[in-house]
């Protein structure tokens, strides 16, 4: 079987949210609904300053991660599903959802230590980034992948991504601990905090997220 993944360079992501946003047009999602979320995440502290009557940083932090469902190679949302809906494909790894099948019951959001399932009130059943795979299919590659401006993105292999930018690191904040063995190969922010021990916090808006 071929694992497809996705790499993400932490360290030169500016935030910009192309991802996001092309993503959301391509695929039309409703307002609160996103495949890709930004993450802002963010610490330390301004402390007053004496001699010039202004503040000065005190490990003052932030960095970025742009995250999407990935595709892991447990996935709790297939493991969990009471339906079926959530599939894993055989020969790509790819993690997409039967919405034939789908019945809204929102087991794999809850589930899904990456906050990748989402809930369409209106269709009444649940979204989640496919790794654009008709895009693949033809040759191409995903949405947010083309669009990224700063190439703090890149998709193939698991094997390729690996190859071309090392093993990585998933356990660094805002992400949560290795459960499900996600398909990302994470190039940590040269600030990153690791899971579990970090001192920041995301400062994202509620919309955002």
């Amino acid at each position: 079987m071929t694992q497809y993944a996705f790499f993400f360079d932490q360290d030169i992501c500016t935030g910009c949210k192309t991802c996001q946003v092309a993503c959301k047009e391509c695929y039309k999602l409703p307002t609160n609904n996103l495949y890709r979320k930004v993450l802002n995440y963010t610490g330390g502290t301004w402390e007053p300053n004496e001699a010039t009557g202004g503040y000065v940083p005190n490990g003052v932090f932030g960095y970025f991660t742009s995250m999407a469902c990935n595709h892991c190679v447990d996935p709790a949302c297939v493991a969990n599903c009471p339906t079926g809906a959530m599939q894993k494909d055989e020969d790509t790894g790819i993690v997409w959802t039967d919405h034939e099948v789908c019945i809204g019951c929102k087991t794999c959001a809850t589930v899904c230590p990456y906050d990748a399932p989402t809930y369409d009130e209106e269709a009444g059943y649940m979204l989640k980034c496919d790794l654009c795979k008709d895009e693949i299919a033809a040759g191409g590659k995903p949405i947010c992948v083309t669009g990224c401006p700063m190439r703090a993105l890149d998709f193939g292999t698991r094997e390729d991504m690996i190859a071309a930018h090392g093993e990585g690191d998933v356990e660094v904040e805002p992400l949560p601990k290795n459960t499900t063995h996600p398909n990302l190969i994470l190039n940590p922010h040269r600030n990153a905090q690791k899971t579990g021990s970090g001192t920041g916090a995301l400062v994202n808006l509620e919309e955002e997220i």
